[in-house]
């Protein structure tokens, strides 16, 4: 499917053609600086080709419709990259520098699966509900509610769970019957490109239904978000960059979701077990270098063993280490980009400035080439640091003492923002009221796992607006009409 690409480069998905672009830009293997191949560089002009493109197929088309042709092609999709699977967890690995155990989870076959259930919700959502008669004013009326697609779809998607992300606003939305411009990250594009490959040379999907436009201007994001073309907005990135597209949106109106940053918190109560808490929280968060909005990255533990949790926590961190993200065994592999790289080490020296000290960690790898930073572990800082409160999206966790599960959900809470979070105790129903108290979309308690097609995911406060997977995620993607019939 990718043969050719090193050379040519990746092409554009505009109205049902693979279009070939004269500007290109290069994709880089983050592990290593080496130049996978060039990748579309769109200009305006594409951009508003594929809005173009999508418009008419939602107005013109029986897209919107047909229900039986939207789960066919949904379907089709998922057996797609259920073929490839190979060759795009190769992909995966090497543009993404995803480590490779995680293309067997949320990085490729979980969101893989997740179209057949969005195919599945589809098939069996209650389309029209009968509110039965009533006579308001006197006026005898047969009422019905109807839930119909909101219309062109403008996704706007990040580099660090390409498909993932990708294919979480392209199920949802397809399957309610919208049509859809996608507008990924430039560092990941060969990963939506061979998705806009598989929908054309592998599914029915109608010309124009699904639009993939690449490209390194950001100021794409900010036209698809403005134009009144475009009926919704699904926007995950940064809490930054989100504020920008509702501005955007606002102009029109236009129905916005977003998913955005987090700081999120894992708290260890004082009945837990401390090694086995602790050494989790290294594990996942350095996972995927922590590049993940929904990962913890506050370790909170009990003072009085403080001292223990952080000898813990550096050793599991340490042992693990950033390796090679194509080896199984590797859990923390190179972040994004040299930008990315340089942004974290930005982060590790403030945090020194503000009178904090590296457990391990606090610096990057030796390696010669790529993007490393070796996972990290910050000490003495408090919660009002900058490095406390700020996303950072590297292998980077901050330690801090709580007194109590007062105090520990009191800290957890002082954010701004509240994507997620964790708690480990030993009385499970102790646990349980701590993780009912944090103001956050989603909470793990003692290692339970929330990601799944059928849960809703988003975060309250400044982690986002809306909801992304589940039926309340499908919603998202409908319009709401009442229609009343005199009788």
């Amino acid at each position: 499917m990718l043969d050719g690409w090193a050379e040519r480069g990746s092409p554009l998905l505009i109205g049902g053609e693979l279009v070939t672009c004269d500007r290109r830009f290069d994709t880089i293997d983050p592990a290593t600086e080496e130049v996978l191949g060039p990748a579309a560089d769109a200009m305006p002009g594409h951009l508003d080709r594929a809005i173009a493109a999508a418009r008419r197929a939602f107005d013109e088309s029986g897209w919107a419709t047909d229900l039986t042709l939207r789960v066919r092609c949904l379907r089709q999709l998922q057996e797609a990259l259920v073929r490839h699977g190979d060759e795009l967890r190769d992909l995966t690995v090497r543009e993404a520098g995803a480590p490779r155990f995680l293309t067997y989870g949320a990085q490729f076959d979980t969101p893989v699966s997740d179209l057949a259930w969005f195919a599945r919700l589809a098939e069996t959502y209650e389309w029209t509900r009968d509110l039965g008669r009533a006579a308001p004013m006197g006026m005898d009326s047969e009422r019905r509610l109807l839930r119909e697609p909101v219309g062109v779809v403008g996704a706007i998607t990040p580099w660090n769970f390409p498909h993932q992300i990708n294919l979480a606003k392209l199920g949802p939305a397809l399957a309610a019957g919208n049509t859809v411009v996608l507008k990924p990250a430039p560092d990941t594009p060969w990963c939506a490109a061979a998705l806009g490959r598989l929908l054309v040379e592998e599914t029915d999907t109608p010309p124009g239904v699904v639009n993939i436009v690449t490209g390194r201007d950001h100021a794409l994001g900010a036209l698809l978000s403005a134009d009144p073309r475009v009926d919704l907005v699904s926007f995950t990135g940064s809490t930054a960059t989100g504020r920008e597209v509702m501005r955007g949106a606002a102009e029109t109106l236009k129905k916005v979701f977003l998913e955005l940053g987090g700081k999120s918190a894992f708290i260890v109560l004082d009945d837990a077990d401390l090694g086995k808490a602790c050494s989790y929280a290294a594990f996942t968060g350095i996972t995927h270098a922590g590049q993940g909005c929904a990962i913890t990255s506050r370790l909170l533990v009990p003072r009085a063993r403080h001292d223990e949790a952080v000898e813990i926590t550096a050793r599991t961190m340490a042992k693990l280490g950033a390796r090679d993200p194509s080896d199984e065994r590797t859990v923390c592999g190179p972040v994004i980009s040299a930008r990315q790289r340089d942004r974290i080490e930005g982060y590790l020296k403030l945090a020194a400035g503000e009178g904090g000290s590296f457990a391990t960690g606090g610096h990057r790898s030796g390696r010669d080439k790529g993007f490393w930073i070796e996972p990290t572990l910050i000490t003495g800082l408090t919660n009002r640091s900058r490095a406390a409160r700020e996303e950072i999206f590297g292998p980077v966790l901050v330690m801090l003492p709580h007194d109590g599960d007062d105090d520990a959900v009191r800290l957890a809470n002082d954010s701004p923002y509240g994507l997620s979070g964790a708690v480990h105790g030993g009385d499970p129903e102790r646990a349980r009221a701590v993780a009912r108290r944090l103001r956050t979309g989603t909470v793990s308690v003692n290692g339970g796992i929330w990601y799944a097609a059928d849960v809703p995911f988003g975060g309250y406060k400044q982690s986002g607006v809306g909801r992304e997977m589940g039926v309340a995620g499908f919603e998202e993607y409908l319009e709401t009409k009442a229609i009343a019939e005199g009788v």
